[in-house]
């Protein structure tokens, strides 16, 4: 049975630890190193979770890299890492009339107001403030960073 293990790390060094486990694992036979996969989830951050069949190779592996600061006691059970694994809508969370900028594509650094949201779809319907007219644009929902949460204000 396989059971999941966090690691803890130094912030921002995640993704490199978990680059250095699998470089290790790939030096010990196949099967003998008994994990099954690692997990980097962008919401928790200084900690890595790996699955294992035993926590023994995994204390020995991270002993020798860098940024790793050790495994926290105990196991983790897949109930508690599962919404890690169902992506969110990038839309979650924007409302219209929130105040957004653009961090991609061709109106990149251009402010503008959310009009609509499309969650289906996840793309947002929006109105720049730098435009001579006010024409409605449609974006994806991961082109754009979130200002103000404000709601919908009539000007």
């Amino acid at each position: 049975m396989t059971t999941i293990y966090a690691v803890k790390t130094t912030v921002n060094q995640e993704q490199a630890v978990a680059n250095l486990v699998m470089s290790s694992i790939r030096d010990i036979k196949k099967g003998e190193h008994g994990i099954k996969a690692i997990l980097v989830p962008d919401e928790l951050r200084g900690y890595v979770l790996i699955e294992a069949s035993f926590s023994d190779m995994i204390e020995q592996i991270i002993q020798n890299i860098p940024h790793a600061r050790g495994m926290i006691k105990g196991d983790t059970g897949f109930g508690e890492v599962e919404h890690f694994l169902t992506p969110k809508p990038s839309v979650t969370g924007i409302l219209e009339g929130s105040i957004i900028e653009i961090v991609s594509g061709p109106f990149k650094g251009e402010k503008a107001r959310v009009k609509k949201v499309d969650e289906s779809h996840e793309e947002l319907t929006i109105e720049l403030f730098e435009a001579m007219v006010p024409i409605p644009v449609t974006v994806r929902g991961d082109s754009v960073r979130v200002l103000s949460k404000e709601e919908n204000e009539e000007e």
